[in-house]
């Protein structure tokens, strides 16, 4: 038995998925929010990291991992870090954490990339990570972690 409406229809097509190369048609200053709101975030997070010490004890929280282990977790130093570049010492950064100064590297290049394909109305911001960067940023980690944590890996240790 068929249904004569169907017949009738004209056939649909689903829709394409749109072209990252497409201009995103909302208005300018939408486009630049996400940008713009995570560069105020991050300029906030380091003026306050800037001007309260982690060097000194009670302005935050002590790392759990730290705390009940013994164990340097990859984050571990990332504020002490972030503090010393907020005050151009870029030895004490890389002696707090250096995977920190690496990640902080990687958003002051990356940022700027996000702002101007914003900024030109491009859907992406360049291409997306699939999931062996996910595994190989794991296995960084996991090493940092481990070797920071070794007898020989001292000069990684906070």
């Amino acid at each position: 038995m068929s249904d004569p409406a169907a017949q009738l229809r004209p056939h649909v097509r689903p829709a394409a998925p749109p072209d990252p190369s497409e201009p995103l048609p909302a208005a300018p200053l939408r486009r630049l929010a996400a940008p713009l709101g995570t560069f105020a975030a991050v300029t906030a997070a380091v003026v306050c990291v800037g001007l309260v010490d982690p060097n000194e004890p009670g302005h935050y929280p002590v790392c759990p991992l730290l705390h009940l282990t013994g164990v340097y977790c990859p984050a571990c130093g990332g504020l002490r870090s972030a503090h010393a570049l907020a005050h151009g010492d870029l030895a004490a950064a890389l002696g707090a954490n250096a995977l920190a100064v690496a990640a902080f590297a990687a958003f002051a290049v990356l940022w700027p990339v996000w702002l101007g394909r914003a900024a030109r109305g491009l859907r992406t911001a360049g291409p997306r990570p699939r999931a062996v960067h996910w595994w190989a940023l794991g296995g960084l980690l996991l090493a940092f972690t481990v070797v920071r944590n070794l007898p020989f890996g001292t000069g990684l240790s906070p």
